[in-house]
């Protein structure tokens, strides 16, 4: 006998692929509940895990990157479905990452936050775009999708500054060695090269806007 819905094997390995990006990215946050008491994370645990956490929000950013292209070249439009779970968790990381140097870095003293945000100009790049970061996880489910029309593409485009946000921040806070952050940014901007046309047509589109309001005015 067979039921009345329809056997969809795509349907199946969309779920396996989003369940594996899901074991992905919780798998090393579960890993550091055991790391962290047993000493793992160096002579300076905090600086440690500050830089743990904020290379996985990079590195999950350029796979959510990698998804259209390899989605492409593979031919396999499965795929295009990781890009909201990657984002996603991305911006978990990216928090975690930003609240862990509040909390043990800087003990929620206030004070002290604004200070650094504006005396540290790589601090205040990469909280800018976590803000960008969280206003495309508030934004990635279907019914506001729905609801913005239009406007939610040019909103979910900000990736592209956000990733370029996130290598600076990363390149300036290093103090010492810039063969690593090199290497991210030449990546990224390989990605957003990749993406040229998209980035000219919006470009365009705000230039054209940006014409019409001021002849309106």
């Amino acid at each position: 006998m067979t039921s009345g819905k329809k056997f969809r094997p795509g349907r199946k390995v969309s779920v396996t692929l989003r369940c594996l990006v899901h074991i992905g990215a919780l798998l090393p946050l579960l890993w550091l509940f055991w790391a962290v008491p047993q000493g793992l994370l160096g002579a300076d645990p905090v600086k440690e895990l500050i830089h743990f956490l904020g290379m996985g929000a990079l590195r999950l950013l350029l796979l959510t990157l990698c998804v259209s292209p390899l989605a492409k070249w593979l031919k396999f439009g499965l795929l295009m479905r990781l890009r909201r779970p990657l984002g996603l968790w991305c911006f978990v990381w990216a928090s975690l990452h930003f609240s862990t140097w509040l909390a043990l870095d800087l003990a929620f003293d206030w004070s002290l936050i604004g200070e650094e945000l504006i005396k540290r100009t790589y601090i205040l790049v990469g909280f800018v775009a976590l803000l960008l970061l969280l206003a495309l996880a508030i934004t990635s489910t279907p019914r506001i999708l729905r609801a913005m029309g239009r406007n939610w593409k040019k909103l979910h485009s900000s990736i592209y500054l956000i990733t370029v946000l996130a290598c600076v921040h990363f390149w300036w806070s290093v103090k010492s060695g810039w063969i690593e952050p090199a290497i991210y940014f030449a990546f990224a901007v390989g990605l957003l090269w990749l993406r040229r046309k998209n980035i000219r047509s919006l470009l365009a589109i705000d230039h054209k806007r940006q014409v019409v309001t001021s002849d309106v005015k």
